[in-house]
């Protein structure tokens, strides 16, 4: 019998290029899912104007106006159990999330670069790549990772490398790094709906 789509809820605080790059897997078919929701933190953003265009059900956040993350956090895994969503897939999200015991290894995140390297605060979008390129770095890639409470720490689930080229800019290499974010992530979110992920401490073991 075939799966039913698990139901996702994405999380975006800039362009929501991860956003689209999973309602295009979605739509063309390679990727069996659903986006239940879309929570922004930030207005005005690109992401926003993509989620509506896309007509997926929407919801703003905005982590200025919250004291803390556990209040933050709250209102956003309210939207997240009342959608009955499954996986929360962080998208160039920017916040740390107090997250509850329900959601613990259920919280995943693409980063634009080869993990324990070049993550933390502050590395995100264009500072990943130019650090990457300041460091000669020979090559570069994307990590899968589950989310934890501390930027980027959380256990790795997948990489992807490509090679960085003498000329880059933070702009090619960029182009490039996310063409393998496009297969990653779809990749981990169909091994997590298969039960094939398995959580050993800091280990993701695929079965």
């Amino acid at each position: 019998m075939d799966r039913a789509p698990i139901k996702l809820a994405v999380l975006i605080s800039g362009s929501g290029t991860t956003l689209q790059n999973l309602a295009d897997c979605i739509r063309a078919r390679s990727l069996n899912a659903k986006i239940a929701a879309v929570v922004a933190s930030r207005a005005g953003i690109k992401g926003i104007d993509r989620a509506r265009e896309a007509g997926l059900p929407l919801h703003l956040f905005e982590r200025t106006k919250y004291s803390d993350i556990p209040a933050f956090s709250r209102d956003i895994f309210k939207i997240c159990t009342d959608a009955d969503v499954e996986l929360i897939c962080l998208g160039g999200w920017l916040s740390l999330l107090d997250i509850p015991d329900a959601f613990v290894n259920r919280i995943m995140n693409i980063h634009p670069a080869l993990l324990p390297s070049f993550g933390g605060t502050g590395m995100y979008g264009k500072r990943v790549h130019q650090t990457v390129l300041d460091h000669g770095c020979k090559v570069s890639g994307c990590t899968v990772h589950f989310v934890d409470r501390v930027y980027d720490n959380g256990p790795i689930i997948l990489q992807r490398t490509c090679p960085v080229m003498e000329d880059d800019t933070p702009e090619t290499l960029a182009h490039r790094v996310f063409e393998e974010e496009k297969i990653a992530y779809p990749r981990a979110i169909q091994l997590f709906q298969e039960n094939r992920l398995r959580v050993d401490g800091r280990r993701v073991r695929i079965i």
